[in-house]
């Protein structure tokens, strides 16, 4: 049985917080801060890295088998790539952005002034009545553009706004949870596993009681561009969770409603022996964990492991439908990750 109970509506404001605070690769240091302030809040010890990550450190029971636990806070996005003659804007997207997914949808420009801009996501000459070409075109970065709702018919007047390349670009979430359990937003990847955690930790927290080993969590912020895990991590670490959404779709064992663990990714498998040991926790637990395959994903547990990272390696997270796109989970995926988690924080073996 569960020894903690965990606070799903502690979870959902979380994870509601952090999806309407933008965070693409590179642009983290806002959502960095409040998760750095909701882990100071319960009892941890926290610092910022250099590159911008959140570390968060607990002395643990013991120290012979020293764990870590990692998920990234950093999404997908957009970034001014060209301010054409029109005073519309090209972008170049961040990570593995499915562009088609984000025309019609709205954004802001977020200057270096720290002005935010308005727009929207459109297909270049978009118009039905004009191009009779637009309904059936591909849609990518070089055809998407973001018509911005401001005056503007040429570059120097979108320059005039203070808009320049390399701005970021904030895609609007649209975070939505309704009575069936459902949630639904753009960038569930991989702020529902940042959300689990703390909830996790905050279980922890409120029952008094301390990780079974010295334990530290990262929170990474280069994870969508493949360099986000291996952050100030300490050399002797035995154990290393990787907490990441778990891929839902055609020929998949995993749901929107089960914690997943991945036994291989594109990167190869996972660790058999702390495989086998989420696997005892979770059914210690009444967690009703997929076992899956994901074949076209890395993790922070990739990167960690080939910067020569030597701790056994598991990755598990709550099933979402349609990554990269406008995703969705459920609650009762998003609670027993959370639960999982703090069972194996708690775990002696």
């Amino acid at each position: 049985m569960p020894r903690f109970q965990i606070d799903t509506d502690y979870l959902i404001t979380v994870l509601q917080d952090l999806i309407n605070t933008p965070s693409p690769t590179g642009d983290t240091a806002w959502a960095i801060s409040f998760a750095q302030n909701e882990l100071d809040s319960i009892g941890a010890t926290t610092f910022v890295t250099p590159k911008g990550a959140l570390i968060a450190q607990y002395p643990g029971l013991q120290d012979d088998r020293p764990r870590a636990l990692t998920a990234h806070i950093d999404t997908l996005g957009l970034m001014v790539a060209e301010i054409k003659s029109s005073g519309r804007i090209r972008t170049t997207p961040i990570g593995g952005l499915m562009m088609p997914t984000v025309e019609s949808e709205g954004v802001t420009i977020q200057t270096q002034s720290g002005t935010g801009i308005r727009g929207s996501v459109v297909f270049e000459n978009g118009a039905g009545h004009v191009n009779k070409e637009a309904p059936t075109a591909a849609r990518n970065a070089h055809n998407l553009e973001i018509r911005i709702d401001e005056r503007t018919n040429s570059a120097e007047e979108t320059r005039l706004l203070g808009i320049e390349v390399g701005d970021y670009i904030y895609i609007d979430p649209k975070f939505e949870k309704n009575e069936s359990g459902f949630i639904r937003s753009r960038f569930l990847d991989d702020k529902a596993c940042v959300a689990c955690l703390i909830a996790a930790l905050k279980a922890l927290y409120d029952a008094g009681v301390s990780p079974a080993q010295r334990t530290h969590v990262l929170i990474s912020n280069f994870e969508e561009v493949g360099h986000g895990g291996m952050d100030s991590l300490p050399t002797d670490l035995h154990e290393y969770l990787v907490l990441d959404m778990a891929v839902v779709g055609n020929g998949q064992n995993g749901s929107e409603y089960n914690c997943s663990l991945c036994v291989k990714d594109s990167s190869g498998p996972y660790s058999k022996e702390l495989n086998s040991k989420m696997v005892d926790i979770a059914a210690g637990a009444n967690i009703e964990l997929k076992r899956d395959i994901y074949p076209y994903y890395g993790s922070d547990g990739s990167a960690y492991w080939r910067s020569g990272g030597t701790a056994r390696v598991s990755l598990i997270g709550p099933g979402v439908d349609t990554s990269h796109g406008y995703e969705r989970t459920h609650l009762d995926a998003l609670r027993d990750t959370a639960q999982l988690i703090a069972e194996y924080l708690i775990e002696e073996n």
